[in-house]
């Protein structure tokens, strides 16, 4: 029992750990609960609206494990990194609590923190369901916006650079 039990926690540790392992267990479990918490994995388009009103397009690629989520928000201006998230059900409405850093850019500006709970809903297109994400952001600079993102595709292998 002793020589079997560190092999048991090591496959039960990389079966967790692992993205593809996440995403088979979680198409089972979804298939017979559809109420879980929804798979983010892929890429992501949409814009993020500032508060002047205008608009940038903006492209991600989300990253899930059952432990873990990592977002990869690109503009042309800034680049951003996950630094917290949080998947979360309120008032069974699922959510996501996203801290990141964002790095602009150009060289001169200051690189600066912000946070946005993210509502994921599903919307109904042509092509079928498709899951959106949507919330306002704050940052340390005290600026505040609205992000909304919908995802283009299952694949997080994906480039969504734009320098």
């Amino acid at each position: 029992l002793l020589s079997v039990a560190p092999w048991v926690v090591l496959i039960v540790i990389l079966t967790i750990t692992t993205r593809s392992t996440s995403r088979a267990i979680w198409r089972m479990l979804r298939f017979f609960n559809s109420s879980l918490y929804p798979d983010l994995n892929g890429s992501w388009e949409g814009e993020i609206a500032l508060e002047n009103g205008e608009k940038i397009p903006a492209r991600a690629v989300i990253r899930q494990s059952l432990l873990e989520a990592q977002i990869d928000l690109h503009t042309r201006t800034s680049k951003s990194s996950t630094l917290e998230t949080t998947p979360v059900v309120d008032a069974g409405q699922f959510k996501l609590y996203y801290t990141y850093r964002s790095t602009p850019s150009n060289v001169s500006w200051p690189s600066y923190t912000g946070s946005t709970i993210l509502d994921i809903r599903n919307a109904v297109q042509k092509e079928g369901k498709q899951i959106e994400l949507s919330g306002y952001y704050y940052t340390d600079r005290k600026t505040n916006g609205r992000i909304s993102l919908r995802q283009t595709s299952a694949d997080a292998d994906v480039d969504v650079s734009y320098y």
